[in-house]
């Protein structure tokens, strides 16, 4: 069954809300663990990816990076 242009519009709004909370949360976390770098230069790379699993992955990057050089070096691939 076609989905009406209303739930496509919908789904699409999900996915938004999940980039940019992904986005964000990335964001929180880079600032947790390295708080004297600069994580807002790394902002315009996150925001260009598509794919939230790629996003997702991201976070889970951050939380375990050794530090804000070895995220930005994985941001990079």
């Amino acid at each position: 069954m076609a989905q009406t242009m209303a739930e496509v519009l919908l789904e699409q709004g999900i996915e938004r809300g999940a980039r940019e909370t992904t986005i964000e949360n990335t964001l929180a976390v880079l600032k947790a663990r390295f708080p004297h770098a600069d994580v807002n230069a790394v902002k315009p790379t996150l925001e260009a990816i598509a794919d939230l699993t790629r996003l997702k992955q991201l976070n889970l990057n951050a939380s375990l990076a050794p530090s804000f050089r070895a995220f930005q070096q994985g941001l990079e691939t």
